[in-house]
């Protein structure tokens, strides 16, 4: 491993609220591009396509995760939160693209795993190794197992990916993981494990990352004094701030001491935690000032494409913001969910991933569950509302696409342990939103690489793939870039008002300069007053009078 290099950021880029109102694009490094031909997307493959980033329009990338790993987890299992993949490139790679997208404007942020390491790491190896008792299993969640020769595990406990909590090692004693097998759990009541953590915030502080993306922020902290509960004792505990596993108000201590790390920087480096909590007072605890600072919002992951959903949930999200001082974060797809356009072109139950018989129809069919034109039409209306939201925007690499959902992967090409376990996601896992990008209509790939894809791509891919769309003023990722460079022109303060609009399934906003968001979730034309103002972009049909059915437009401000 080479020394940090410490990377300057651009004068541009000296923003400390560019968080605030910035529109993000997620990459999975291992799906997005593979410039040495093995399969697997890298670091170079990024750097390869950072023009195409900046002609898109976003102000940040985030990474997933790009660290070494054996990938029992598709990266969330680190072995080292110090160093590259040697499969995805190098620390030099590393920072010649970080270079090169600040060059361009664009931020970076990176992913951070904090509740588990991969059991390669070396500390866990070390801990095999020490024994019972020793300071290296203290670092671990290790515990004695029940029954006369302690052959039971101490508890029953589940994985959130199937089977059982704990795994048995050599010498008798139990691990925890709540993943998978090759994912244990750290002891965040060691004062070695924060310690190590604030390094490698540092580490890549200083090679220019400007944010960092919080895996399960709301799980770090535990308290398995025993006796521990049983599984439907566990159930019944409130996570309230003292559940012994989820959300205790204790994993504010860990971030308020990675707050001083992330200040003593010039600008402040940004953090958004996913955490999944109970209730928006919960996930306030983590947009604070004092903490993270910004925390996701899944709630529209699981809403159907409805007038009443969306304006709900739009307006508890935008008042949570207002108390927290943060802004909030609106996102339709990322790498653990169906895309959303397949989950709004099937049933809505469909589009939680319900298996009917022997199919899973929110795997991207079977076709005659699927409305494909129509789930696309709907995502683009969802997408353009959203860009006109106050807060930031996450998009996940492909969606400028107009990407489905794959579902053409067998049994014996799937990746996802959540498949293999049977545990969360339904069983089915999260392959069918993670399979590389089309970048060609045609040659190896679609462009992805020169020696075919890690995940099987499927012939339609040739017709959403980036050269067939650039070309095409109509395509969706024609249509992302106007909104994206539309969006820089418009944005204004963090608040909106809503305008009545008489139905039940039109939305309407304006923003503090006049610029008005209009949303016809339903089927019918929704007519606009004449003296309304110029309608500047739409998600489909060309709208002057009127709205078509499940279509936003964004209206200019008048002068």
């Amino acid at each position: 491993m080479t020394d940090a290099l410490v990377i300057e950021t651009p004068a541009d880029q000296e923003t400390p609220a560019w968080w605030r109102q910035a529109v993000v694009y997620q990459i999975y490094p291992r799906s997005f591009a593979d410039a040495n031909g093995d399969g697997l997307g890298d670091i170079p493959g990024i750097l390869s396509r950072v023009d195409y980033l900046a002609e898109l329009g976003v102000d940040a990338v985030w990474l997933s995760p790009f660290y070494p790993s054996a990938l029992a987890d598709g990266g969330y299992d680190v072995a080292d939160y110090r160093d590259v993949d040697p499969r995805l490139g190098t620390l030099a790679d590393f920072d010649a693209m970080v270079e090169a997208l600040h060059a361009r404007g664009i931020r970076v942020v990176v992913d951070i795993v904090p509740n588990h390491t991969s059991n390669l790491h070396a500390w866990f190896q070390e801990a095999l190794a020490a024994g019972r008792g020793s300071a290296a299993r203290d670092r671990y969640i290790f515990r004695e197992g029940t029954g006369p020769d302690g052959s039971e595990p101490p508890t029953d406990w589940q994985s959130t990916f199937g089977g059982g909590a704990w795994e048995r090692v050599e010498d008798g004693q139990w691990y925890f993981h709540h993943f998978a097998v090759e994912q244990p759990d750290l002891n965040w009541a060691n004062p070695e494990v924060r310690e190590d953590f604030l390094e490698t915030l540092r580490f890549w502080s200083d090679r220019g990352v400007d944010g960092f993306r919080i895996d399960v922020a709301h799980m770090l902290t535990k308290d398995l004094a025993d006796p521990l509960p049983s599984s439907v004792e566990l159930e019944a505990i409130p996570r309230d701030g003292n559940h012994p596993l989820f959300d205790r108000d204790d994993v504010h201590e860990v971030y308020a001491e990675w707050r001083k790390v992330f200040n003593s920087y010039d600008p402040p480096r940004t953090a958004v935690a996913e955490a999944w909590v109970e209730t928006p007072e919960r996930r306030a605890k983590y947009a604070s000032a004092d903490g993270l600072g910004q925390a996701f919002n899944f709630d529209l992951l699981v809403a159907d494409f409805d007038a009443t959903q969306f304006r709900t949930l739009i307006t508890v999200n935008l008042a949570e913001a207002l108390v927290t001082g943060s802004s909030t974060t609106w996102v339709l797809s990322n790498h653990d969910v169906t895309r959303h356009a397949t989950r709004y072109g099937l049933p809505p139950l469909a589009g939680r991933r319900v298996k009917q018989g022997t199919e899973w129809v929110a795997a991207g069919g079977p076709e005659d569950q699927l409305d494909r034109e129509g789930g696309l039409r709907r995502a683009r209306a969802a997408t353009l509302l959203l860009l006109g939201l106050p807060g930031s925007t996450y998009l996940y690499q492909g969606e400028e696409l107009g990407l489905h959902e794959v579902a053409a992967i067998t049994a014996e090409q799937r990746q996802d342990p959540a498949f293999f376990r049977g545990g969360a996601f339904d069983g089915l896992g999260r392959d069918g939103c993670r399979v590389p990008l089309p970048w060609t209509a045609d040659g190896a790939s679609f462009g992805f690489g020169s020696a075919g894809s890690h995940l099987p791509q499927p012939a339609w891919f040739a017709e959403y793939a980036v050269d067939a769309e650039a070309s095409d003023p109509a395509s969706t990722l024609s249509f992302y870039r106007r909104a994206l460079a539309l969006r820089h022109e418009l944005q204004t303060g963090e608040t909106l008002e809503w305008l009545e609009t008489g139905r039940e399934d039109v939305l309407r906003f304006v923003r503090p300069n006049g610029w008005q968001v209009v949303t016809n979730f339903g089927t019918e034309p929704f007519a606009l007053d004449a003296d309304t103002g110029a309608v500047v972009l739409s998600s489909g049909a060309d709208a002057e009078a009127s709205v078509p059915g499940e279509t936003t437009v964004w209206i200019a401000p008048t002068a």
